[in-house]
């Protein structure tokens, strides 16, 4: 057994400290069996922190680690640890990135960093086209296209970024195996197929629960130069992507799409408060100085069944299964 890659997962299985503190621990311990002989008291006199939350003992910790281990090798789940050369470069540099990021599929070259779009769950037909042309059009430029898998704006943006481009990253609140909304399972297919991945810091078999997802939002924003909103209310958990965006000093826009939209106050709460309003891609690339040359060079596959034409004729059914599974 690998005990570098074991190791990590022993942090991960930890219940009851915070990020900072398994980065800590990353920092302090190199080999697996430096941790695996301390007791729950040792961890505490480290970390200088009582632990009374949780019951919880080392044992049970390295059992929880190693079958999380065999399970994610089992399934052929791929993981990246925050120790590797490889680890995305912008997700390392938030104040809290995960210690392991588990992914299917292919994680994107670093030749051109991600933008994230997102929104609300429940849009409306111009937010639902804006975020599959904005996906669309960057992808076909060659910017990987981050979002979260979630019902409305993401999935519309994920359905983009598939027709494209390389079909770019979904960032999920769940394990690798546990996909959710189960109506995206498709989607997630299509992502795979079309060269992107899934990701998640969560080991498999993790099942979605709803604090997961405003701590997964951190690292779509963390992934990225910069986050498009493209429609969101004034409850949306999109602006709490907005807000990690901000925090870690990276782009943030608004779509004008959203801004128009009698459904986007927070959208329009944004733009008050500084973040441009963005008509189209093209207007990202030419911030980011990005030759519209550089999308013509690219492959881009036309809109096909699973492109524009299904996913205009989609938006009826993706408002019904909205009101089962929100």
């Amino acid at each position: 057994m690998d005990t570098r890659g074991l190791l990590d997962f022993i942090i991960i299985s930890i219940p009851g400290i915070s990020l900072r503190d398994r980065l800590f621990l990353c920092e302090k311990f190199d080999l697996e069996g430096e941790i695996s002989i301390l007791s729950r008291e040792d961890i505490e006199k480290i970390l200088r922190k009582p632990l009374n939350r949780y019951a919880f003992s080392m044992e049970g910790v390295l059992r929880q680690a190693e079958a999380d281990y065999r399970r994610t090798l089992r399934q052929g789940i791929g993981f990246i640890s925050w120790r590797d050369a490889e680890y995305p470069p912008l997700l390392r540099e938030i104040n809290d990135p995960p210690v392991l990021l588990f992914f299917r599929g292919r994680l994107p070259p670093e030749e051109r960093a991600p933008a994230a779009i997102v929104g609300t769950r429940k849009p409306s037909g111009q937010g639902t086209r804006a975020a599959y042309a904005f996906a669309r059009d960057l992808a076909g430029a060659g910017i990987p296209v981050v979002s979260g898998l979630a019902l409305g704006i993401d999935a519309m943006a994920h359905r983009g970024a598939v027709d494209g481009g390389p079909g770019g990253i979904a960032v999920l609140g769940s394990g690798i195996d546990m996909v959710y909304p189960a109506s995206n399972r498709a989607l997630a297919g299509k992502i795979l197929e079309r060269g992107g991945a899934l990701l998640s810091e969560y080991a498999p078999g993790t099942v979605p629960a709803r604090w997961r997802f405003p701590a997964r939002n951190r690292i779509i924003a963390g992934l990225c130069r910069g986050t498009l909103i493209v429609e969101a209310g004034e409850h949306s958990g999109a602006l709490i992507t907005a807000q990690f965006a901000l925090d870690e000093g990276r782009d943030l826009w608004v779509a004008r799409a959203g801004f128009d939209s009698p459904l986007g106050g927070g959208t329009r709460r944004l733009a008050s408060d500084g973040a441009p309003v963005l008509e189209n891609a093209a207007e990202l690339l030419a911030e980011w100085q990005y030759a519209p040359s550089a999308a013509r060079a690219l492959p881009r596959r036309e809109p096909c069944s699973t492109g524009e034409a299904l996913a205009f004729s989609l938006m009826e059914d993706i408002l019904r299964i909205q009101k089962t599974e929100t």
